[in-house]
């Protein structure tokens, strides 16, 4: 069975005859998770729920395409750790500004970078893209989408290579996953409470952090709780895929009418 919502499955006899209203583009990175995560891990979640959300968006409205995703992003701050594979914002904004031009050409004005990586800021690149161009550029980071229910489902506050990260990883390839190796990720506070607090921030160097590359504990994480958080975000991101399609661009899009 061919599969219409998966450009790298589809082919031209397919597309030709077809109105695509959204492409989606999953977005990641290549590094170190911790002992026990696969270092694809960014790339392995961010494109299996591009592909869930779009297969599911599809039965609905059939006009989402999915877009084979980018595995690399912004890397600097773990680059200590080995074969860590870095791009800068720049390098990454300018091949994801071509794709979104290249899907404008062929008459797609709605574009969602559906990201799985916390390094990456797309966020100046939405606002030039739509101040140059006619197209609506959307971003969601994926793992924050059930943020308002995450303590329904984790014991733990994770950030990277966690409780939440490690759950996924359980339920979408436990192979891969080797949980006796897996450290408690202890990490060093910062020495001014503003950092602390959260109301000032800078960049953190993961090696000054532990040896691990990780600044969350796993050993809470069940492939059932990550069963159930990404049900949870699927669910959302594909009804915005299907509202998305369903909407018409006019003077007020992405607002309401006044």
């Amino acid at each position: 069975m061919i599969d219409d919502w998966d450009l790298a499955a589809t082919n031209l006899n397919r597309i030709r005859g077809h109105r695509y209203e959204v492409a989606v583009l999953p977005t990641a990175a290549v590094e170190a998770h911790n002992l026990h995560l696969p270092e694809g891990q960014d790339f392995r979640h961010a494109t299996w729920v591009a592909r869930t959300c779009c297969a599911a968006a599809w039965e609905r409205c059939r006009s989402v395409i999915c877009l084979p995703g980018i595995p690399y992003g912004v890397d600097c701050n773990m680059l200590a750790f080995p074969l860590t594979v870095h791009v800068s914002q720049a390098a990454l904004d300018a091949m994801v500004r071509d794709v979104i031009l290249s899907m404008r050409r062929h008459g797609i004005r709605k574009f969602v970078i559906l990201n799985g990586h916390g390094g990456n800021d797309f966020r100046p690149l939405v606002r030039q893209v739509q101040c140059d161009t006619d197209v609506h550029v959307f971003l969601c980071n994926w793992w924050t989408v059930g943020t308002d229910r995450y303590a329904e489902i984790f014991e733990r506050a994770d950030d990277h290579a966690g409780e939440m990260e490690t759950s996924v990883a359980l339920a979408l390839y436990p192979e891969l996953v080797e949980m006796a190796s897996a450290d408690p990720a202890r990490t060093p506070s910062f020495r001014f409470e503003a950092l602390e607090r959260g109301w000032v921030q800078t960049s953190r160097d993961f090696a000054k952090l532990n040896a691990v590359a990780a600044n969350s504990d796993p050993t809470a994480a069940t492939a059932d709780k990550g069963r159930r958080y990404l049900e949870l975000v699927c669910g959302r991101i594909t009804d915005f895929l299907v509202e998305l399609a369903e909407s018409p661009i006019d003077a007020a899009f992405p607002h309401r009418s006044p």
